[in-house]
């Protein structure tokens, strides 16, 4: 399932609520990575206009941030697996 990114302004009400496109996490790694790679897509097109670029710049970095914690998450348990012969859950410390 390919997401669509739809990049628009953010407006007065969101950001006085504190709520960003950029700061929506997404569901999984997957969806992250799927959206993350129509963000690429779009920016190096160059049909973005500078706001646009933007915010797509934003919402990647933020993308890419969860994809990475989402993998050294996934890291940490096979570590785990592998010093115990069995997988055990992997708690972040927050």
């Amino acid at each position: 399932m390919l997401l669509v990114l739809t990049l628009k302004k953010t407006t007065t009400s969101q950001k006085q609520a504190g709520t960003q496109t950029s700061d929506i996490a997404p569901v999984n790694f997957e969806q992250a990575f799927n959206e993350l790679e129509t963000i690429v897509a779009q920016m190096e097109s160059g049909e973005l206009a500078l706001e646009a670029s933007l915010i797509a710049y934003k919402r990647g970095d933020f993308l890419l941030q969860f994809c990475q914690r989402a993998l050294s998450d996934v890291e940490q348990q096979v570590q785990i697996l592998n010093e115990r012969n069995k997988l055990v859950l992997f708690k972040q410390d927050d």
